[in-house]
């Protein structure tokens, strides 16, 4: 089983790069996202290499980012998701960036990428949400006021978020606005002070 490749890019497709290593070329899927920031064919270049083995067919798959991989490994564990889906996951959003969607329950941002519908990106962030933090680095303020428990924090939050929320802001993006609200006025702040200071979180 390949876990890593180090070697010299040759070329390049539309998802897929070959990695000339010691005079064999490797064809390794990635994502649009790590193939923007691979250099260019000549130059050297390591990936981390999750290998997929079918029946009928050997596919590798690389990744700038352990974090990367891992990501992709999780996703395709929701039903629904293979590793086509997955990587267009990953050339929309990275691996802190659908860490801080799947937190926040964000299903809108998960469902940008091609192929991803509102059911499965609903599906997604659903199956996964407790396992975001591991991967990356989460706002849990924001994660835990956007959630589930949102019923339990103070009353002014609540108020805080509808408002901005009436306003015309998705509530992921409320809740985040808040949520560095609380921290920055702290927990006793009021609602109408935590609006103004939302306001300007997401003028930003």
């Amino acid at each position: 089983m390949i876990g890593k490749l180090k070697g010299v890019v040759d070329s390049f497709g539309e998802d897929w790069v070959i990695l000339d290593v010691h005079g064999v070329g490797y064809v390794v899927s990635c994502s649009v996202r790590t193939l923007q920031n691979l250099p260019r064919p000549g130059e050297a270049a390591a990936l981390a290499i999750e290998t997929q083995v079918r029946e009928d067919s050997i596919r590798l798959f690389g990744f700038l980012q352990e974090a990367e991989r891992e990501w992709f490994r999780l996703l395709q564990s929701v039903q629904g998701v293979g590793a086509k889906v997955a990587l267009a996951i990953l050339s929309i959003l990275s691996p802190d960036e659908l860490s801080g969607a799947i937190a926040m329950q964000d299903k809108a941002m998960v469902s940008r990428a091609p192929g991803v519908g509102p059911k499965l990106a609903a599906r997604i962030v659903a199956e996964l949400k407790d396992k975001a933090p591991v991967f990356g680095s989460v706002d849990m303020t924001a994660a835990r006021i956007a959630g589930a428990d949102a019923a339990a924090e103070p009353g002014a939050v609540q108020d805080a978020i509808s408002a901005l929320c009436n306003l015309g802001y998705a509530r992921p993006q409320a809740a985040a606005a808040v949520a560095a609200s609380v921290k920055a006025l702290g927990e006793g702040a009021d609602a109408s002070a935590l609006i103004r200071r939302g306001l300007k979180e997401l003028a930003k």
